[in-house]
């Protein structure tokens, strides 16, 4: 059986969203998004165990070393996402082992339905390719010129990239080695993926699998939250 682990990066600043604490410690509905975002993956019966990217400077977190009876594991990140998550899969592979099937996600998307994680993982295993949570882009897109409307983009084949997004350890490790060789400015795995010659499989997610970046992602977050713990 393929052992399946979540990686989480959680070493950035969260410097977009604003105030002295990193994002991925803000508190909703009265626990930090990372508590939440690792209570979406570790509860689901089919992911064996966590490993998550910290700051080497990072005085907030818990100390957690296990949930849902499951392993938390931690190494040093970096300020950049793509080295984070190389440096967890390099931490991982002596455990897990190149065939793992890892599942990387972000520590401020708390929102993550147990049904979606289902789909996702069963994508990614059955093709070399990886996958990834993904919503069809439903709104009229624009093409500013400063604050000038300049045209009207197609959006027909579009989607927003979401996480987690899966791929099995040794694939996903070598193409972020090769993006990050070539220069590349890797903003999620999929992108590794693809400049490695793959394509990763989409699979729709729900949309209130949102990731908090401004204040207002996070009263929304919160109130989603609430509505699903009543």
């Amino acid at each position: 059986m393929t052992a399946i682990w979540a990686v989480v990066p959680a070493a950035g600043s969260g410097s977009r969203f604003g105030g002295d604490v990193p994002k991925q410690y803000v508190e909703v509905a009265g626990r930090p998004l990372i508590a939440h975002a690792l209570d979406a993956l570790l509860a689901h019966p089919r992911v064996d165990g966590a490993m998550v990217a910290l700051a080497a400077d990072d005085a907030r977190w818990p100390g957690w070393t296990s949930h849902h009876d499951k392993p938390v594991l931690t190494c040093q990140g970096a300020a950049e996402r793509a080295l984070s998550v190389l440096a967890a899969l390099d931490a991982l592979r002596e455990r897990a082992g190149d065939d793992a099937l890892v599942l990387v996600h972000d520590a401020a998307r708390p929102n993550l339905a147990a049904a979606d994680l289902d789909r996702v993982i069963d994508a990614a295993l059955e093709t070399a390719d990886g996958a990834l949570l993904a919503a069809p882009v439903r709104d009229t897109l624009k093409r500013g010129d400063r604050d000038r409307s300049a045209g009207t983009q197609p959006r027909d084949g579009l989607w927003r990239a979401l996480t987690p997004q899966a791929a099995r350890l040794g694939v996903l490790r070598d193409a972020l080695r090769r993006a990050l060789a070539d220069g590349i400015a890797v903003t999620d795995e999929a992108m590794a993926l693809e400049h490695a010659g793959l394509r990763p499989r989409l699979v729709e997610g729900r949309e209130d699998n949102i990731k908090v970046t401004t204040p207002a992602d996070r009263a929304l977050v919160e109130y989603l939250l609430r509505a699903s713990a009543s």
